[in-house]
């Protein structure tokens, strides 16, 4: 099997480089308006947003920058396919502006603007993200009522593109094998996520690294497997480090990404080498992490009904019997005028 990647060098606003209706999947996580380390990227955008916050006025610069996101999530209505799932890991601030405490509610602002384009929401999903600070509250330390408590969370937040669900035809091979275990199915799709922890991925140089706001690779592999088959296209308009092409690689799927910085492209095609063994490892994992929940499972007394196909384990559902895990065997890069394509060669997972 085959899946193909693609990594342009480009401004979001507008994803001319992606045809209409071709994306079965959004994973993203975009700059989070008012987190100081974006200031100078929206303000490149839109002058207004710097002019807003030298003068003191934090609402004006909250929606500004918002309205230069709006424009990537008109492209996102664009180029995904009817009953397309998109998740958008967003993180609300806070933040003095002009003597002001308040938090900025980026996640509430999101889920607006996706729902004025016709965007159903689903339910979300939280996931705990500890700050460095060992303290839980900023402000007035032990002395009510002027203190606040320390964001510690992120949102997942997902929308289905119209009102239908897609459609698959009956017993779909793609879709099946692509199924996850019956607890996978109960810790995936809780509403909390406690044992994700936020990551601070090695970029190879210090101006990078403070460019970068990666997730950890855990979220988008999650949820491409929660939200995808084989066969589907994955698509993150802030590329960053490429987590959610790598994601896309582990899992199997296609995937597109833009990304306005062309070093961040360069640093991923040199670290491809190392895809295939994480791949490999990310599989057997789930595997592993399977099998132990199958003895647990024994040891409570309780039976299976239904074996796994492809795997000497018993499975839960009917549903999990056809579930077949995918590695990386190798991957060729392509730079053509934008960026780089990626190819990459998947086999099943090996077991020894």
């Amino acid at each position: 099997m085959e899946t193909i990647h693609r990594a342009f060098v480009g401004d979001s606003r507008d994803l001319e480089a992606i045809d209409d209706a071709s994306v079965d999947l959004v994973v993203t996580s975009p700059p989070y308006p008012m987190i100081e380390m974006w200031d100078d990227l929206f303000t490149e955008l839109d002058p207004a947003v710097g002019d807003a916050l030298e003068a003191g006025d934090g609402r004006a610069a909250f929606e500004a920058m918002h309205a230069q996101l709006e424009l990537v999530w008109d492209e996102l209505e664009r180029v995904l396919v009817d009953g397309g799932i998109a998740c958008l890991n967003v993180g609300d601030a806070t933040r003095s502006v002009d003597g002001s405490f308040r938090v900025y509610a980026n996640h509430a602002r999101v889920l607006e603007a996706f729902e004025s384009r016709g965007f159903d929401p689903l339910p979300d999903v939280l996931w705990r993200k500890p700050a460095n600070s060992a303290a839980k509250f900023m402000g007035s330390g032990m002395i009510p009522p002027n203190a606040y408590v320390t964001l510690e969370h992120e949102y997942v937040l997902v929308f289905r593109k119209g009102g239908e669900s897609r459609e698959f035809e009956p017993g779909a091979d793609r879709r099946y094998e692509a199924a996850y275990f019956w607890e996978e199915r109960n810790r995936w799709f809780s509403d909390v996520w406690t044992e994700v922890r936020g990551e601070l991925q090695d970029l190879g140089s210090d101006d990078l690294r403070d460019r970068s706001a990666a997730y950890p690779l855990e979220i988008p592999y999650r949820l491409i497997c929660m939200y995808s088959a084989y066969g589907d296209t994955v698509l993150d308009p802030f590329w960053g480090t490429g987590t959610t092409t790598l994601a896309a690689m582990c899992a199997g799927r296609h995937s597109v990404g833009s990304e306005l910085e062309a070093a961040f492209v360069e640093r991923f095609t040199d670290s491809l080498d190392q895809v295939p063994g994480l791949s490999r490892s990310v599989g057997r994992a789930r595997l592993e992490r399977h099998r132990e929940f199958v003895a647990r499972r024994r040891e409570e007394g309780k039976a299976f009904e239904y074996q796994a196909t492809h795997y000497d384990t018993p499975v839960v559902t009917k549903m999990e019997r056809e579930i077949r895990l995918r590695e990386v065997e190798s991957i060729d890069a392509v730079e053509n005028g934008t960026g780089y394509e990626y190819r990459a060669e998947h086999a099943p997972l090996s077991l020894e």
